[in-house]
Parts: structure tokens; C-alpha cells; sequence
């Protein structure tokens, strides 16, 4: 299995925290977190931004969680993410679509967001929703319309998070140049390396600090 030191493993790390909830207060202390910890980036809701995070990226979802919004509607808020300091953006992919096989259709959602994002999008598939080739089809549609990643889960789906399974198919799909974010129900050291083995460049956490610690997380992403 392929080993990393504590901070290797913490620069996988996009430290979330999406809890409908949440409070700015609540933001903040995420933030100090991630940055006392070395995570990559913080990824939050756009209604959180403007944020300071401390010398961090910060990832922002749109679509979230159901990904069933129109594209211009999602365009919309992807723009605003990024006007109001996104660096990247992980938008949701509409399940419907892919279930019905509507290739072109997945690839304009997917463009009329990539327009408006200059820095990394990445694509929320809910693999753990999908067939193989379901999956394989919406690697496809995220491909043709160039995004940066392919993300396995928004965390919040019934049907799961990511596998590992998942995960080496995604990345067998897209090759080895696209990125590939695995996130959902990774709770322990031993799985975030598994993932990583797998093919994941990046990891979506909200236990970040169990993780690193190699102790079992509570975090709910």
C-alpha cells in the first residue's frame, strides 16, 4: 500500500464542511483547522464565501447536493463562487441524465460551468448510485467537456460514498492524466490510503485530523 508522511497525506486533503447548518463562526474554526493541519484546500458552501483561509484553496460546491438545477441556474452560482474567492469549484452532476444516457446533455451542464470557471472544476458523479457504465458515462461527459476531476461523492446520498472499486474505475476510464477525488465515508488512515492507491489525487474529508492520526474519524463526509 503506498505509505505517506502525515503532511504528504494532509496535501490530498480538501477539509470539508457542508452541513446545511453551518454558521460562519463554525467556518472559521474549519479553517483554522485545516490550516493547523496542512490540508490542501477548504471546501465550503457559496454561501460561506467571502472567506479568509488562511493562505488555503477553497473549493466551493454548486449544485449541491442533488445536482437536479438548470444549467444556467448552476453556471449562475458557479460564477458567484469564484467572484467571491473560489479557487476551484466541485459541482453535481445530474443523475438523471446519466441513468437516461443523455451524453450530450450531461456534456452542456458540464460546459456552461466550465465557462465560468477559470481555476479547477471538478465533476460529483455519486458513483456509488451508478452502474459501471453508468459511471463510465459520466467519466465521459466530465472528459468531453474538460473538466479537471471526476469526484466520486457529495457525501450526502443515501446509496453511499466512495469505494474503492470506484475509484480504480474512474481512473481507468479517464487515464492518467485527469484528476480524481474520492470523498464520502473515508473515516480512516487505512482507507485514505486505499483510495490514494486506487488512483485518487485528491480526498474530500471532514475528519481530517482523525485521519492523519490514523484513528477512526466521526466526521459526517
Amino acid at each position: 500500500m503506498t505509505e505517506l508522511t502525515r503532511e504528504q497525506l494532509a496535501q490530498y486533503v480538501d477539509h470539508t464542511y457542508l452541513d446545511p447548518r453551518a454558521t460562519h463562526t463554525e467556518v472559521r474554526r474549519v479553517i483554522d483547522e485545516a490550516a493547523e493541519l496542512g490540508a490542501y484546500s477548504v471546501c465550503v458552501t457559496p454561501a460561506m464565501l467571502p472567506i479568509d483561509a488562511k493562505g488555503l484553496k477553497v473549493t466551493a460546491v454548486v449544485g449541491f447536493p442533488s445536482g437536479m438545477h438548470t444549467s444556467t441556474i448552476t453556471a449562475v452560482e458557479a460564477a458567484e463562487a469564484v467572484a467571491h474567492g473560489a479557487d476551484e469549484i466541485d459541482l453535481v452532476i445530474n443523475l438523471g441524465k446519466v441513468i437516461e444516457g443523455n451524453l450530450a446533455g450531461l456534456v452542456a451542464d458540464v460546459l456552461a460551468v466550465r465557462s465560468v470557471v477559470p481555476g479547477v472544476l471538478k465533476v460529483i458523479i455519486e458513483s456509488a448510485a451508478l452502474t459501471d457504465e453508468q459511471i463510465k458515462l459520466a467519466c465521459e461527459a466530465c472528459m468531453k467537456a474538460g473538466a479537471d476531476f471526476v469526484k466520486t461523492s457529495t457525501g450526502f446520498h443515501p446509496s453511499g460514498g466512495a469505494t474503492v472499486e470506484a475509484v480504480r474505475l474512474i481512473r481507468e476510464t479517464v487515464g492518467p492524466e485527469m484528476g480524481v477525488k474520492a470523498s464520502g465515508g473515508i473515516r480512516t488512515r487505512e482507507a485514505a490510503l486505499a483510495m490514494i492507491e486506487a488512483g485518487a489525487t485528491r480526498l474530500g474529508l471532514s475528519g481530517t485530523r482523525a485521519v492523519l492520526d490514523g484513528a477512526a474519524s466521526t466526521g459526517s463526509y
